[in-house]
């Protein structure tokens, strides 16, 4: 029986995410923004949390820990490379380590690039992968800490997984991520329909995460810098993805 994957709103814009095995009552947190509507969700199924997941170190993903591990007696899981400015960690992984819920096992991948330690999670049975601000949807992290060949070796990672999968990420900047993209592909149908079915659901105040890794693939410009019509658009065929990677993540840091 694949996870049960729930999506929760945080802050402003950011989102945390439960992963639930029905089978042994095990609950993964993934990120921690904000203890209040992280505990209103376990109150609200009676769900146990026993472990939780810190993709990096930024604010956002990790100041609610500690009043969620007031209520939940949880094990905290985070970067060896990074745990000198995570919070206390009880376990400390790296790429390849593993992580599991109940019966499944999820492999940990590391997509350093927005920071340095950054992880995903990969739960290959229930085709869901956690990628905070690494690949995000219609996006990727602005690069803080890593550099761009980093970043899209980090992205390409990501981008070989089952094009099935579900990819859990940090952030609600769908809406403006269409708008930058749209200026790399003005022509990409595919691009034009997602981003038409975005601002529908933004209008309904629906989230647009979690995403399908096939539609970004399709029509994330940051997935796309290996593609020729990519390339030529920005005047850079046949040039390395990694430098294309490069060009756009410029463009859209000046957008």
């Amino acid at each position: 029986m694949p996870l049960e994957i729930v999506t929760i709103p945080c802050l402003a814009d950011n989102y945390a995410f439960l992963a639930h095995d029905p089978a042994s009552g095990e609950t993964l947190l993934v990120d921690v923004p904000d203890a209040a509507p992280i505990l209103a969700a376990l109150r609200e199924r009676d769900w146990r949390l026993t472990q939780v997941f810190l993709t990096h170190h930024h604010a956002d993903h990790v100041q609610g820990l500690a009043a969620v591990l007031q209520q939940h007696d949880a094990r905290v899981i985070g970067a060896a490379a990074d745990a000198h400015r995570l919070p206390s960690l009880d376990v400390a992984v790296a790429e390849g380590d593993t992580v599991s819920v109940g019966a499944e096992t999820g492999r940990v991948i590391d997509v350093s690039g927005h920071t340095l330690g950054h992880l995903a999670l990969h739960f290959p049975d229930s085709r869901v992968v956690f990628t905070a601000d690494s690949l995000m949807a219609l996006g990727c992290g602005r690069l803080f800490e890593g550099t761009a060949p980093q970043m899209w070796a980090s992205l390409s990672k990501l981008a070989a997984l089952p094009a099935d999968t579900t990819v859990c990420s940090g952030h609600e900047y769908t809406q403006a991520n269409g708008a930058f993209a749209l200026t790399i592909e003005p022509d990409n149908p595919d691009l034009a329909g997602r981003v038409r079915d975005i601002a529908a659901r933004r209008a309904a105040g629906q989230p647009t995460v979690p995403s399908q890794l096939a539609l970004e693939l399709a029509t994330n410009p940051f997935l796309r810098a290996a593609d020729p019509g990519v390339q030529a658009q920005i005047g850079m065929s046949g040039a390395n993805p990694a430098d294309v990677f490069a060009e756009i993540r410029a463009r859209k840091d000046r957008f």
